[in-house]
């Protein structure tokens, strides 16, 4: 199949070249759901940082390669999409990967055209990064049987063998998130800043820590705001993620939870630079990758993105890929140069209520619908 591909990739270069001699050059189809549609022009070409020479021919069954699609987040975004490309590069030097590689994607309507960039040149794993890129994948994934694709936070309905979701209870590490804001608020009011509603695992975070805070405190005031904006700059805007957790502590919050991306990254830092405020970050241990927020930076809601990457990636490789979902693991980040600020108490609840949602006893109240 790779070696046919190949040779297709070649006959259509060829026929490029000789148009273009010509005097008239042909579009090209792009590889999306429907590979005849000519929309070439909508193809966004990739970094020069993105495809680098390979040092072995992705279509040789022998080679491995891994491509990376994030969507229109960005890959340094010292969170969700970094966490799964060092997971993806992690991968590719354990398993001797002869090319890894990512694309940023800058509109929503390139997902497909980008995914096919990847898998036109043989790539035999493909990450697609983020809810909002499910459906690409699934289609993708039609296109190019041959290729297993890891699709984070992407929870299938529907059993495809070369497509598993990688998944996480988010409102587990939200819950266990709340129940820390709520032991630790001197002031009663803790607050969340967050990327769009429109995407499930981000509410799942939120719902998770109200209700883990409420389990702590049933008075607290909890102020929680999403980013009005679509899935094109929820992520991305570190300056309204600073605003509103300014606005959030002037109403008295002391304990900020940062979860959306840049956006929340940007919560987090604006946390730093006031006196009697702590913060909480997500996805990854952000001690890690956000020093600036070190002075409130108590913990972070993880859901261990890179190791499951690797995961997956490991099993596609060995030829046990599942299929379906995948359950990442999640909790909380180490308290670091916090320790002693979180009491032996707090220890202890933690500890416990970690236990009670593992066996089942705890519940986080959180209904995906």
């Amino acid at each position: 199949m790779k070696r046919i591909m190949l040779l297709l990739t070649g006959l259509l270069l060829l026929a490029m070249l000789v148009a273009a001699c010509g005097g008239t050059a042909a579009e090209p189809p792009a590889q999306e759901a429907a590979p005849t549609e000519e929309v070439a022009e909508e193809v966004v070409e990739p970094t020069e940082e993105v495809m680098e020479e390979a040092s072995g021919d992705c279509s040789d069954e022998a080679v491995l390669c891994i491509g990376l699609v994030t969507d229109v987040g960005e890959v340094d975004d010292k969170s969700f999409n970094q966490s799964a490309w060092e997971g993806a590069q992690q991968a590719a030097e354990a398993l001797g990967a002869a090319e890894v590689n990512f694309i940023e994607t800058k509109d929503a309507k390139d997902y497909g055209a980008n995914i096919a960039l990847f898998a036109d040149q043989g790539y035999d794993i493909i990450v697609t990064v983020g809810f909002a890129m499910g459906e690409a994948t699934i289609e993708a994934a039609g296109t190019y049987p041959d290729i297993n694709f890891i699709g984070v936070d992407q929870f299938q309905g529907e059993a495809l063998p070369n497509v598993t979701g990688l998944v996480f209870h988010e409102d587990q590490s939200g819950y266990l998130a709340g129940v820390l804001a709520a032991s630790l608020s001197q002031s009663g009011t803790v607050a969340s800043v967050l990327g769009t509603n429109l995407v499930p695992p981000v509410v799942a975070f939120n719902e998770g820590y109200k209700n883990g805070a409420l389990s702590v405190n049933p008075d607290i005031t909890i102020i929680d705001t999403y980013h009005p904006g679509g899935l094109d700059v929820a992520f991305t805007d570190p300056e309204w993620g600073a605003t509103t957790a300014a606005q959030a502590i002037s109403n008295g919050a002391d304990v900020v939870f940062g979860a959306g991306g840049k956006t929340g990254n940007g919560a987090l830092i604006e946390s730093a630079g006031h006196d009697g405020v702590w913060c909480i970050g997500v996805d990854s241990d952000q001690w890690e990758t956000v020093p600036e927020a070190h002075a409130c930076l108590v913990s972070s809601a993880m859901k261990l993105i890179t190791p499951g990457v690797i995961d997956l990636a490991t099993m596609s490789a060995n030829g046990e890929f599942p299929g379906g979902n995948f359950f990442g693991a999640s909790g909380l980040a180490p308290f670091h140069d916090h320790e002693d600020a979180v009491s032996q108490d707090i220890k202890d609840l933690l500890d416990a209520t970690k236990a009670g949602l593992l066996d089942g006893s705890i519940t986080t109240g959180y209904n995906p619908g």
